[in-house]
């Protein structure tokens, strides 16, 4: 951790590089769900094999997010990070030339396993570099950053995809990660960051004292926070469009819009979240008032009784709410965090996206391909339910 005040300049310079790489990160994840009807008259499989197809990148992002936090502690963040945006950029790329749906399979994976390193060298990098009186906007701009590679990523892949195709679409998407991985890597601000000085146990006692770090019940319950939080991504991003026009019969332009007006509500309301996050003290209480205003309004959405027009709007506004609480629930995290771990435990506590994002995908896409559209709305708000519910468990033990 920084002990004296760093310079604006340079705390504005690693949030802006970090969070290049995390918009990135955000854009392949949503890159593809848009356009997957293309890809199943292309490999001739149903919504449930692209869900299947989503949990494989998940499966491997998951698996490996742990190992990629012990990586940071031990050889920093920008080496994991570049590494990783470029294999994630390589696998994208390989999607576009899958000749089969077991290889596009293999290229999801390879996709996953780039994915994995994000979040604990973001994190552990901002924490390590930026001075903490900036912290809260620090995490604000990076899940804004986030947040806007998903509003990027359909516009994307669907307006290049109807153009030249969807192989195309993957393709210029993966070069472009490419090309930004090559860039950062010469990126001096990023090229290390200090540790903490720590008391470090060494051999069996250091697996035992890791063992007891992450399986402590604070990191359990936040592990648990973003389970259930990546099940309300999974329906509101990934599938949100088929589930929209079955529910409510609107065109999938129409659709896609609204869409767009979630993840731009959800830009709006990181933002207002960090400001939220700078002034409040009860970090958990901010974080739980923004999950239960939003699922009010996914049961709304559930409702299918909306206009066109009230949909759009009640899909921007949860979205505000649902980005209310990033900057307070990473601040929440860094508090029970030993600063020399806080590779580790981001690494875990965020492979808990993975997890639920590796689930959650085949059984919303048979929600989809069985004509049942509302239930993917319900267990979204069911999901947000659970995440306030840790999220007080979490409140209740700290103070």
């Amino acid at each position: 951790m920084t002990t004296a005040v760093s310079p604006l300049r340079t705390d504005v310079t690693i949030i802006g590089q970090v969070c290049v790489a995390h918009l990135m990160s955000h854009f392949y994840a949503l890159v593809v769900p848009p356009i997957f009807f293309m890809l199943t008259e292309e490999f001739g499989v149903g919504y449930a094999a692209m869900g299947f197809a989503t949990s494989m990148f998940y499966v491997a992002s998951g698996l490996l997010q742990t190992p990629a936090g012990f990586a940071v502690d031990r050889l920093g963040g920008k080496a994991v990070l570049v590494g990783g945006l470029a294999v994630l950029s390589a696998g994208t790329l390989m999607i576009g030339f899958a000749p089969s749906y077991p290889l596009l399979l293999a290229a999801f994976m390879i996709a996953g396993a780039g994915n994995s390193v994000f979040h604990p060298a973001d994190m552990a990098i901002l924490n390590a570099r930026v001075d903490p009186s900036r912290l809260g906007y620090a995490f604000s701009m990076h899940a804004v950053s986030g947040n806007l590679g998903w509003v990027v990523a359909p516009l994307f892949s669907v307006a290049i995809g109807t153009a030249f195709g969807w192989r195309a679409a993957m393709i210029a998407a993966g070069a472009i990660g490419l090309a930004i991985a090559l860039l950062l890597a010469f990126q001096p601000a990023l090229r290390s960051e200090p540790h903490a000085p720590a008391v470090r146990e060494h051999g069996r006692a250091g697996v035992r004292a890791d063992l007891r770090l992450l399986l402590s019940a604070p990191v359990l319950t936040c592990f648990s926070f973003f389970v259930f939080s990546s099940v309300t991504t999974v329906c509101l991003q990934t599938f949100s469009i088929p589930a929209m026009v079955g529910l409510y019969g609107v065109a999938v332009t129409a659709a896609t819009g609204a869409l767009t007006g979630y993840l731009l509500g959800a830009v709006t309301g990181t933002l207002a979240g960090g400001f939220i996050a700078s002034r409040v003290r009860r970090h958990d209480a901010a974080a739980i008032t923004g999950v239960l205003v939003a699922m009010l309004f996914v049961l709304a959405l559930a409702s299918g009784a909306l206009s066109q027009a009230m949909l759009a709007l009640t899909m921007a506004i949860a979205g505000f709410f649902v980005g209310t609480v990033n900057p307070s629930r990473d601040i929440v995290i860094r508090e029970v965090t030993p600063a020399h771990a806080r590779g580790k435990v981001y690494g875990f506590v965020y492979s808990g996206i993975d997890l639920g994002s590796s689930v959650g995908p085949p059984l919303v896409g048979w929600f989809i391909d069985t004509g049942r559209p509302q239930l993917v709305f319900m267990v979204s708000a069911g999901a947000l339910f659970l995440c306030a519910t840790t999220m007080f468990l979490l409140g209740r033990a700290r103070h």
